[in-house]
């Protein structure tokens, strides 16, 4: 059976690593656009930020790279589609959204080194990687009608801030297969990244959580929305605390709509 999945994520969120490793698990194709834009970037004499300003006044490079997207559902093969905008042009994905801390973003771009992608200072490849990511919303917003950072758009969130490029592919296909059997939108976070209620979480519950973990059962799951590129919950912070407490890299979540406005929240390792 084939199957394509397409591949969209914060800037530095490992992509390109992980998508290595879906293709040589699933047998899959590699079709890059991020590749493309460099390519017309370095050929125009320009930066990656400053070619997306470019493009903001000039449709026809986004117009041809969504042509080439479109067609990609006609061809028989199993892919691995690394797109800002796959999700939307390319029919029957499996959509899939990499997210990452802005701080681990910029560092993973300036380890990367690629030409016209970074400043010489963490401070300055933070600030440009979101300049780069402010005008590709507002492109595709202008021209589309979609928010690119909308994540309700995609089928699996997959968190990669801390995680291993093996275990985020691993993450990615075992829950495509349980997707072709019942598509389900699920998003898997690190403990770490979450920001959880600034209340006193009821330990006896998490303790009871943790022993049906341990059983092999399911716990209610944790609700969570994004504000901004960052995790809030919303509901259950008990079951996501029972999950850090088993030592599990991902805490299986719900994106919900929510806003953290008025309300107090801490990391894991001030909640408890």
């Amino acid at each position: 059976m084939n199957v394509k999945i397409s591949l969209a994520g914060d800037l530095g969120s490992g992509k390109s690593t992980v998508a290595d490793i879906l293709i040589r698990e699933l047998g899959a194709e590699y079709y890059c656009t991020g590749a493309i834009v460099r390519s017309i970037a370095a050929s125009r004499g320009m930066t990656v930020v400053e070619l997306n300003h470019y493009m903001e006044t000039h449709p026809e490079i986004d117009h041809e790279i969504d042509d080439g997207l479109k067609a990609l559902a006609g061809v028989d093969k199993s892919m691995v589609i690394d797109s800002r905008m796959a999700w939307h042009f390319t029919a029957g994905t499996f959509k899939v959204y990499l997210s990452t801390d802005p701080e681990t973003s910029a560092l993973r771009i300036m380890h990367a080194n690629r030409a016209g992608e970074h400043a010489s200072s963490l401070e300055q490849t933070v600030a440009e990687t979101r300049a780069r990511r402010a005008s590709e919303r507002k492109r595709y917003m202008t021209q589309y009608g979609v928010d690119i950072k909308d994540l309700a758009n995609y089928d699996l969130i997959v968190d990669t801030t801390v995680a291993t490029p093996s275990e985020v592919a691993n993450a990615i296909i075992v829950s495509m297969h349980e997707w072709l059997e019942r598509p389900k939108k699920l998003a898997y976070v690190s403990p770490e990244r979450l920001n959880y209620p600034d209340d006193e979480a009821d330990m006896d519950l998490v303790g009871e959580y943790t022993g049906v973990l341990d059983s092999g059962l399911d716990i209610p799951e944790v609700e969570i929305f994004d504000e901004d590129g960052e995790f809030f919950i919303s509901a259950n912070a008990e079951s996501a605390i029972a999950h850090a407490f088993e030592g599990e890299r991902f805490v299986p979540c719900k994106l919900v709509r929510g806003s953290s406005a008025g309300k107090n929240y801490v990391k894991m390792k001030n909640s408890l």
